[in-house]
């Protein structure tokens, strides 16, 4: 009876502390999207309510007509798309030979790509600028989709997937006929789901906040990420009007908020799945 009452103490413990944590993470969200419905006075106000006394719904379209948040918007989402399409396009072939193909400096070629993941963007920012420049993509999207197209990081982490994946499985597809593409389509990718997902994620979350390198190469409004567009905005626009900034940082946050949400049953199923034998 001991046990039983110490575990159930636990148990209540664990969730308790759960629960402050989560509270701790998601009170600057609650406070930005309460300061975002709220008048000016009101977030200057001496008594502080969470709750807005009235909700000013004109925040929002003070905010669409100041900057095109829009654009921004649709801008930020072509260009996550790009280069996650890209990247799964080209480190899942990668991540499959070096994990599975016998080839002449295999490890050397896959050393230079693990040895991308010690360069900070900054440090080749320069070269990738004046490659860009002489193909004449300075202020477009390709610019920022680009040098992103690759990851070291990608290809580690899908590598390692793709080794604890048995050799029979892969002689028995090739025994039947099946190609090299034909193998990662239908063995590999399948098998592999969990890790790509969770690659996919951070890859979006990445690139969605992505600020320094955006702020590079783009001159105009109408090829501007969210992130840019906000930061020239509180420069130029709202100075310290914290319900207009709060609302413009709502046009960042829950798109991706929403993404998360929507997606999280398929990347939990798939994460649980991965601890599963057949």
């Amino acid at each position: 009876m001991f046990k039983l009452r110490k575990g159930y103490l636990g148990y209540i413990s664990a969730n308790l502390f759960l629960i402050l944590v989560c509270f701790i993470i998601i009170t600057p969200l609650i406070w930005s999207v309460s300061t975002s419905f709220k008048s000016r006075s009101e977030v200057f106000a001496h008594n502080f309510t969470l709750i807005p006394k009235q909700v000013i719904w004109q925040n929002y379209v003070e905010i669409i007509k100041a900057a095109p948040f829009g654009q921004y918007l649709i801008n930020t989402v072509l260009v996550v798309t790009g280069i996650l399409i890209l990247q799964l396009l080209l480190i899942i072939p990668a991540a499959y030979a070096f994990a599975k193909l016998e080839f002449p400096g295999k490890s050397f070629l896959f050393f230079i790509f693990i040895a991308q993941m010690l360069l900070p963007l900054q440090s080749i920012i320069v070269p990738n600028y004046l490659f860009l420049k002489n193909l004449g993509l300075i202020n477009t999207r390709i610019a920022l989709i680009l040098p992103f197209a690759a990851s070291g990081y990608g290809i580690f982490l899908i590598r390692q997937t793709f080794k604890q994946i048995p050799e029979a499985l892969i002689d028995s597809a090739r025994i039947d006929g099946c190609g090299d593409l034909r193998v990662i389509w239908h063995i590999m990718i399948p098998l592999a789901k969990p890790t790509i997902t969770a690659f996919s994620l951070i890859s979006i979350v990445i690139h969605w906040n992505d600020y320094f390198w955006p702020l590079i190469v783009t001159n105009t409004a109408d090829v501007r990420t969210l992130a840019i567009g906000l930061g020239m905005f509180v420069q130029q626009e709202s100075g310290a009007d914290w319900p207009l900034l709060m609302a413009g940082t709502m046009f960042i946050v829950l798109p991706i908020l929403l993404f998360f949400l929507c997606t999280q049953n398929v990347f939990i199923n798939n994460l649980i799945k991965s601890g599963l034998k057949e």
